[in-house]
């Protein structure tokens, strides 16, 4: 009979740690993510963008906050380097001394690929991107066949734990269409349970030039609020946050009133009748309408709502000059 290698861990024996973000709560340091949506919707220009800031030590907000400029690993395996990728990044203002490519002349990429944590330890890197998943398989993989994908992803997230990098994956959706967002990525289920975040990016309909993103799992904290950004002639324009639903953005649905306009609309109602609202007041009649208080307060910041302290009360003082 063979005796088997059994290696047992005893939980005092692991030192507890604090998660630490990329991009809070949308890209965690040492895991993997996965970005997906359907072709030309925008997802490869939102990681392209990511990448550029954070080439600069910049953000698109303040929870993409790097101390310093980060060096990042991006492979694609869908666009040339010299006509379409290095063009992008320069159009995205990225600081080209900080982002590498492995080169794959000679031997493609696979995802089981030694080379990808020999780069990331040689280069530093903070952030790699492969893009598509669907291209860093290997010849021999099979992305529907469960097993292999999760020995694939699981190999793919040690590295990621192993050299604190966080590692993104992007993903095509499959054509069918109204199933569940998370089946709807290529290939097996599996790639979705073992990244730690997944998010969504979607043209938002009725908007040509608007798109969404939308975290649909977060194993590590709440889900994040959805985010928006625009693409007018090849130009991106970060707008932060946005009010559409998951099942708006997957299914093609134009969004319902924005719930920043319904948060207008319940302000100005309030001002007709007073011109010092009370905190505890607004955040009554916001969740009445189902309004979430992080919305009330995106649009007290975009119209410049003065806020006032009385008798150990909040108020915001509605003037009709801010409506």
């Amino acid at each position: 009979m063979n005796e088997t290698n059994l290696k047992i861990i005893n939980m005092s024996d692991v030192e507890s740690k604090e998660i630490s973000w990329l991009w809070y709560p949308f890209i965690p340091y040492g895991k993997l993510t996965i970005i997906q949506g359907d072709p030309g919707e925008g997802k490869t220009t939102l990681v392209l963008n990511i990448a550029a800031v954070l080439s600069k030590g910049q953000g698109l907000d303040e929870h993409m906050n790097p101390e310093q400029p980060l060096h990042i690993i991006y492979q694609t395996a869908e666009d040339g380097l010299a006509d379409t990728v290095k063009p992008r990044l320069e159009k995205a203002q990225a600081d080209c001394n900080n982002i590498f490519v492995i080169d794959e002349t000679d031997v493609s990429l696979s995802m089981l690929d030694e080379r990808i944590e020999q780069a990331i330890l040689k280069e530093k890197a903070k952030l790699m991107i492969l893009d598509p998943i669907q291209a860093y398989l290997g010849a021999k993989m099979d992305m529907n066949r469960a097993n292999e994908a999760r020995d694939m992803t699981k190999h793919l997230g040690q590295v990621a734990e192993r050299t604190g990098c966080a590692i993104v994956l992007i993903g095509h959706m499959n054509k069918n269409a109204g199933g569940k967002v998370a089946y709807r990525g290529m290939g097996s289920i599996d790639f979705f349970a073992v990244a730690r975040s997944v998010l969504l990016v979607g043209r938002v309909k009725g908007q040509e030039n608007r798109r969404a993103m939308i975290q649909i799992k977060n194993n590590l904290a709440e889900r994040g609020h959805a985010k928006s950004f625009v693409l007018t002639d090849g130009v991106f324009t970060w707008k932060g946050d946005y009010d559409i639903t998951e099942d708006e953005l997957a299914g093609g649905f134009a969004p319902k009133t924005s719930k920043q306009e319904e948060a207008k609309d319940l302000l100005v109602s309030l001002s007709c009748t007073t011109k010092e609202a009370a905190v505890s007041q607004i955040q009554e009649k916001a969740r009445d309408r189902g309004i979430s208080w992080r919305t009330m307060e995106m649009v007290k910041k975009e119209l410049q709502i003065k806020s006032q302290k009385v008798n150990n009360a909040w108020y915001w003082i509605l003037d009709s000059k801010y409506f």
